[in-house]
């Protein structure tokens, strides 16, 4: 095919404007990025030719070679991997097919320094070498195609490159970066082995730099035509934990999360018996953006004896622990393993099992830890990603116990931190519940009036008010044999922490008030299950509360957020017999206005919304200015 020009996507118009304008921060990256695709691309081939043998011609031994030419300002990063088709060279570095693009523009431009791990998170890694040339050209032939199908494609970065076709030997692929003026610096030995020593030394596949001696007639270093490995070429994973330093555990990590800063914690094992593993986890500093979408596939790279097998093996973690990232390598997997024999294989089971129970140990030991720093970094976890563990109460029965361990709330006791453990060493002689209120926010469960008898006898109450908390209750009763009792459910039943007096005086006054709750029942018979005299307030004068096995109001108004319909059930209202505002009604003249106004400020206090915004405005016009 005669060579043409066709113009990028206007998605990588915009990237390569932003690369070659903005990203300085951190130059050194494109070399990590490209020996990373070159590192990708032996993988792709590896796996191809488990059943297509045939693809690795007469060059079994897959290596990635990094070279340079002073004279002529060039870089070349040349491997023999799957390597790419006219197709190919055309779809993958013209356009991007990975969503994801409009996030990544904001997040550069939102933050630049950032540029050093987002470029290679969204799949743009190739463009990182127009931050130091002005020229790319790429050679390629993909595994399988006759000599006479190789590609040539070459770009200045601008608005368009050129394709053509051309005669390699060679299966694999060579980018030549030809370096802008003010980048000599990279056309060094020594600088480029020491970011593939920073970047690429876990890369269990071979970089190779040719050799370097000093000329003493011509006073300079020069290359020889030999070729030595300048990385351990050893996967960091299969190495001894007493080998590799935390330094190098966090540049792993960088690599695999794309993330920029160094990881909470890891934890590096390798598991023998019913099923031989080696896993590295790590749980991340912060929450990724992607962390609330169910949907998104797991961080675990999957390998099967040091074979690449698949980026995102989300079989291998449960979904509430999506955010771990790392590596597992199995020794008795297949190592043709499908996504489908992977949700079926009873290895893989015994995986994710070792695996999940893994991660809770690593949060387990920052937990419970007596060191400070320690601690601190759980409440740091807890702050981004407590959420998505609560899914797992529901989710994990067989870790359940531990995971309830793991939960923090904030408490009419203290805004944050407060375990379940915790509550219960600070619960009152004669106290036989947990209780707790759910709510829309912090503010709105403090200020709860059902919360009024609790802070009286300085009972502690858990503030709930994460979405997924009335979900995680539906799977959770008790802790330590004390059950998990809601104070907005049910009448108030607090046992042997209310004495008899009390009690007798609760008693004579919903005796003594009878006829007007009687009255109220008629009134608000279409909005109220029931009316009785309240055992829980003390300075407000009426609130709403559902019976036992009934939905919460909280529950609902979510529900009906997310577009779903809730069964249709009435609420119960309480009235504080004491309260001025409840001592009106018997002599009052609007009598119905005042019933129904006391039920929609019960409504409003706990978070509702009026039905009939107006006529609550008009209710309360009357009242004042009767």
């Amino acid at each position: 095919m005669d060579k043409q020009t066709l113009s990028f996507q206007a998605e990588v118009k915009q990237i390569l404007h932003l690369v070659t304008h903005s990203l300085y921060s951190n130059k050194e990256i494109f070399l990590r990025e490209l020996v990373s695709n070159a590192s990708d691309a032996c993988d792709k081939l590896r796996f191809e030719a488990l059943n297509h043998p045939a693809l690795l011609e007469d060059q079994p031994n897959l290596d990635v070679r990094v070279a340079f030419d002073a004279e002529a300002k060039t870089i070349t990063i040349t491997d023999n991997g799957i390597g790419l088709s006219q197709e190919e060279a055309i779809a993958n570095l013209g356009t991007i097919a990975k969503s994801g693009t409009r996030e990544f523009m904001s997040a550069l431009e939102g933050d630049q320094k950032k540029d050093a791990q987002l470029i290679g998170q969204f799949g743009v890694g190739f463009y990182s070498g127009f931050i130091v040339a002005d020229r790319i050209t790429v050679e390629s032939r993909r595994a399988g195609l006759p000599p006479e199908d190789g590609v040539r494609w070459s770009s200045q970065g601008s608005g368009d490159f050129e394709v053509e076709t051309i005669t390699r030997p060679a299966r694999g692929t060579t980018v030549t970066l030809h370096l802008r003026d003010g980048e000599e610096e990279f056309l060094n030995g020594w600088k480029l082995k020491s970011i593939i020593g920073k970047y690429s030394d876990h890369i269990s596949l071979p970089i190779l730099m040719q050799k370097e001696e000093w000329d003493a007639e011509a006073s300079k270093q020069v290359t020889k035509d030999e070729w030595a490995p300048v990385n351990k070429a050893a996967a960091l994973w299969t190495r001894s934990k007493n080998d590799i330093t935390p330094e190098q555990y966090t540049e792993f990590y960088k690599q695999i999360s794309y993330d920029t800063e160094a990881p909470l914690a890891y934890t590096h094992n390798r598991v023998e018996g019913r099923s031989e593993y080696t896993q590295l986890l790590y749980v991340p500093a912060k929450a990724p953006f992607d962390l609330w979408n169910r949907d998104k596939r797991g961080g675990v790279k999957l390998y099967v004896k040091r074979v690449f097998i698949m980026d995102d093996a989300e079989a291998l973690m449960p979904v509430y622990l999506r955010f771990v990232k790392g590596v597992i390598d199995s020794a008795d997997l297949p190592l043709n393993v499908s996504r489908e024999l992977l949700q079926e294989s009873r290895d893989v089971k015994a995986i994710r099992e070792g695996s999940t129970k893994r991660v809770l140990g690593m949060l387990e030991g920052l937990a419970d830890s007596e060191d400070v720093a320690e601690k601190a970094k759980y409440a740091a976890f807890w702050k981004d990603f407590g959420v998505v563990l609560k899914e797992g109460v529901g989710e994990d029965h067989a870790n359940q116990e531990r995971l309830v361990k793991l939960l923090r709330f904030a408490s009419t006791h203290a805004d944050e931190g407060v375990s379940f453990t915790d509550y219960v060493a600070r619960m009152k002689e004669g106290q036989e519940a947990v209780y707790y209120i759910t709510a829309d926010s912090l503010a709105a469960a403090k200020s709860s009036p059902q919360l009024e008898i609790f802070r009286k006898k300085g009972i502690e109450v858990l503030l709930l008010t994460d979405r997924v908390d009335e979900w995680m209750l539906s799977h959770l009763y008790e802790f330590d044999g004390k059950p998990l009792q809601s104070v907005a459910k049910g009448s108030v039943d607090l046992g042997k922490l209310q004495d008899e007096a009390e009690k007798k005086q609760a008693e004579e006054a919903a005796t003594a008030f009878k006829p007007v709750l009687d009255r109220l029942k008629e009134t608000l018979k279409d909005r109220a299950k029931d009316v009785r005299v309240t055992t829980r307030l003390v300075d407000s004068p009426a609130c709403l509360v559902v019976e036992e096995g009934d939905m919460s109001g909280h529950l609902a108004r979510l529900l009906k957020q997310a577009g779903q319909s809730a069964p249709k059930s009435l609420p119960t209202l309480e009235v504080n017999a004491e309260h001025a505002l409840v001592k009106r009604l018997d002599s009052s003249a609007h009598f119905d206005d005042l019933a129904n106004i006391l039920f929609d400020q019960a409504l409003l206090a706990e978070g509702g919304q009026l039905d009939d915004p107006a006529a609550y405005v008009r209710r309360v016009n009357a009242l004042l200015v009767a």
